[in-house]
C-alpha cells in the first residue's frame, strides 16, 4: 500500500516476452543470464529475476555481493553471479549462500580457495579485461596462475572465464572484433597449458543483438531485458522488445494564469499566455531529473502537455490549454505510453544527454514498484 499517488507499473510480460525474443534466435545450448542488478534497472530485481526465470532465463547477474544476498534471502535458487568486485573477506558469505564471484586477483583467488575449503563448496568466475580497461586480468601468464591456484582448492569450481565488450553499442564493430579477438587468445592460452576450459561468457545485450557468433556459453542481457536497445547502432528486427515500465502521478493540483506569471524556482519560466498550470507530485528526489526543468513533456489525457519552470525536489508543473479541463487526481504519464502517445526512456535520455540505462535506474526508491501482467490482464 502507498499512499503518494506517483508509482511506476513494470509489466512482467513484457520481461517475459523479452527474454523469449532473445530466446528464439539463440542457439538451444546458449543459456540467457538475466542482469537484475541495479534493482533489475530499477525496475525491482525481485519481481525481473521471477518473471526471467519463467521465461526461459536459467541465470542470474548481479553487480554487488548485497544484491545477491538479497535475491538469495527471498527464495531464488536460480546460479547466481556477482560480475563486480567482491572484498575476499565477504567471499564466504557468498559461498555460504551457493552465490558464485567474479575474481581477477592473486588476493582475492585465494581467499575463495580458503573460503571454499571451509565451507565444502565455491564458485568463481574469472574474468579478463580484453579492452574495457575497468576490471580484469590483462596478462595471459597472469590467467594462467591465478586459474592454477584455483584448482588446487578441489572444492573450489571454476565456473566461467568471461569479459565485457565495450564498444558494442557503437556502429563501428572493429574494437569489438579486437576485443574478441584478445579473448580468443585468453582461451588458447589456457588451451596451450594444458588447462580445462570453463564456459566461456562475452556478450552483453549490445553483443547479443550485434555478434551472436561469440554467445558462447551464456549471453549476460541486461538493458533489452527491460525492452531498450542498447543504442541505434545495437537493434535487431528478429529481436522486438517491449518496454516494461510506465511511470505515472496524478494531478495534485490545478491553477489558470495570466500571462507572464513565474513558474518554480528563480522565476525561470514565464507563462506565455494564459495557461492552466498543473502541479504534480513527482520531483528530482523521485529521480524526475531536474535537467528536464523547462524541456521535455508528460502525456496528459493522451497528449503532450510541456515541463515548466524548475524541476523541484518532490513536484514538477506542466502547462496545457485553458480549454483542457484536466481535473486534480487525473492520471499523468511521465514514462509510457498513454493513447497514442509515447514518451519512453530514450526520449527522455535525449533531452538529458545521456542514456536510457540512467534514466530508468534513476527512478528512486520512494516510487513504489507495482506489478502487472498484460498476458493476465491483472496486477
Amino acid at each position: 500500500m502507498f499512499f503518494r499517488p506517483t508509482w511506476c507499473e513494470v509489466d512482467v510480460a513484457a520481461i517475459r516476452h523479452n527474454v523469449r525474443a532473445f530466446r528464439r534466435v539463440l542457439s538451444p545450448e546458449v543459456e540467457i543470464m538475466a542482469v537484475v542488478k541495479a534493482d533489475g534497472y530499477g525496475h525491482g530485481a525481485l519481481l525481473v529475476a521471477r518473471a526471467a526465470l519463467e521465461a526461459g532465463a536459467t541465470r542470474l547477474g548481479v553487480a554487488t555481493l548485497d544484491e545477491a544476498v538479497q535475491l538469495r534471502d527471498a527464495g531464488l535458487t536460480a546460479p547466481l553471479l556477482v560480475l563486480g568486485p567482491t572484498e575476499g573477506r565477504h567471499v564466504e558469505e557468498a559461498f555460504a549462500r551457493e552465490i558464485a564471484v567474479t575474481v581477477f586477483d592473486a588476493d582475492t583467488v585465494a581467499a575463495a580457495a580458503r573460503a571454499a575449503e571451509r565451507r565444502g563448496w565455491g564458485a568463481v568466475h574469472l574474468k579478463v579485461d580484453t579492452g574495457m580497461g575497468r576490471v580484469g586480468v590483462r596478462d595471459e601468464a597472469e590467467l594462467v596462475a591465478l586459474y592454477r591456484r584455483a584448482l588446487e582448492t578441489p572444492a573450489l569450481r571454476v565456473e566461467g572465464l568471461y569479459s565485457h565488450l565495450a564498444c558494442a553499442d557503437e556502429a563501428d564493430p572493429s574494437f569489438s572484433v579486437d576485443q574478441h579477438d584478445r579473448f580468443r587468445r585468453f582461451v588458447a592460452r589456457l588451451e596451450q597449458e594444458g588447462l580445462p576450459v570453463p564456459s566461456l561468457h562475452l556478450l552483453n545485450s549490445a553483443g547479443a543483438l550485434r555478434f551472436r557468433a561469440w554467445a558462447y556459453r551464456f549471453v549476460r542481457i541486461g538493458i533489452s531485458l527491460y525492452g531498450y536497445y542498447p543504442s541505434d547502432h545495437a537493434r535487431a528486427a528478429d529481436v522486438p522488445l517491449r518496454p516494461a515500465l510506465t511511470w505515472k502521478t496524478r494531478v495534485a493540483f490545478v491553477k489558470d494564469v495570466p500571462p507572464g506569471t513565474p513558474i518554480s524556482y528563480g522565476a525561470a519560466y514565464r507563462t506565455p499566455e494564459a495557461l492552466r498550470i498543473l502541479t504534480l507530485p513527482v520531483g528530482y528526489a523521485d529521480g524526475f531529473s531536474r535537467l528536464r526543468s523547462n524541456r521535455g513533456h508528460v502525456l496528459v489525457r493522451g497528449r503532450r502537455a510541456p515541463i515548466v519552470g524548475r524541476v523541484c525536489m518532490d513536484q514538477t508543473m506542466v502547462a496545457v490549454p485553458r480549454d483542457w479541463d484536466v481535473r486534480v487526481g487525473e492520471e499523468v504519464v511521465l514514462l509510457g505510453t498513454q493513447g497514442t502517445e509515447r514518451i519512453d526512456a530514450d526520449e527522455i535520455a535525449r533531452e538529458m544527454g545521456t542514456i536510457s540505462y540512467e534514466v530508468l535506474t534513476l527512478i528512486g526508491k520512494r516510487v513504489p514498484r507495482v506489478p502487472v501482467d498484460a498476458e493476465a490482464g491483472q496486477a
